[in-house]
């Protein structure tokens, strides 16, 4: 029984140096609407994996740019569009690409103000016309709500009324977009969800309608320049675990059908 239980252990520590040993260093490149989520998984998958990760957030525009102009990451976690773009540049292989969540953009007001109702179009359209402001985040920044917000607006017929009442938040991403609306300078604010829920003192009122909508689908891949293949996969494959999937819904979005 003592020399099982030495040998045992012995099997044990290997298996512990090895890993050490295989230990990565992994450079991902996540859409802003994904940091809530990935600030919360990223300590969990390097606790998990003893991998350590370095994320950096942009704009799903500047991402695909910054890929284009020679950056070099081992993971995109980013909204289709963007991976396609990648797959057709030949900067990911299909084959390595797989989809992790989902999610819409929302409105939200000033904790404590009254919540309009925006649960058909037409009465979405009375609250921003009756709001003596909104912001969302600018489509220069390259993001995906911005455009889409201005195509609501032009589908509502109330683009012009919109341009006169909008405050543009200096940064891309949620948590600028909340920070107008906590301090009270927009009364609405308008976009993804889940870069909406983690701002302190603001509300998320609810989805936009579903006619008005615009699902992401967000996917994550292993980029060709990858310098550690298993490090990159596990990563991806860590996105689509139970744990995961908990922490993608509690932040407000939906994990993808395995």
């Amino acid at each position: 029984m003592k020399t099982r239980l030495t040998a045992n252990i012995g099997f044990l520590c290997l298996l512990a140096v090895g890993f050490v040993v295989e230990a990565g260093e992994i450079k991902a490149l996540s859409a802003l609407a994904m940091k809530p989520v990935m600030e919360d998984l990223g300590p969990k998958f390097e606790r998990a994996t003893g991998h350590k990760l370095e994320i950096t957030f942009a704009t799903v525009g500047e991402a695909v740019k910054r890929v284009q102009s020679g950056e070099v990451a081992d993971v995109a976690i980013l909204p289709q569009q963007g991976i396609e773009i990648f797959v057709k540049d030949g900067k990911t292989d299909p084959a390595n690409v797989i989809n992790i969540a989902s999610s819409g953009n929302g409105v939200a007001v000033r904790k404590g103000s009254p919540k309009p109702d925006i649960g058909s179009p037409e009465a979405l359209k009375r609250a921003l016309l009756a709001a003596k402001s909104i912001t969302y985040t600018h489509p220069r920044h390259g993001g995906t709500s911005g455009p889409h917000i201005m195509k609501v607006f032009e589908r509502l017929g109330i683009a012009d009324e919109m341009k006169a009442k909008t405050i543009f938040p200096e940064a891309a991403g949620g948590a600028a977009v909340g920070a107008l609306v906590a301090s009270g300078t927009a009364e609405l604010g308008l976009q993804q969800i889940q870069e909406l829920i983690p701002v302190a003192e603001i509300e998320v009122v609810g989805p936009l309608p579903a006619e008005l909508q615009n699902n992401l689908v967000f996917a994550a891949a292993v980029m060709t320049s990858t310098k550690d293949l298993p490090a990159s996969k596990a990563l991806v494959d860590f996105l689509r675990t139970p744990e995961a999937s908990a922490v993608i819904k509690a932040k407000g979005m939906e994990p993808a059908v395995p």
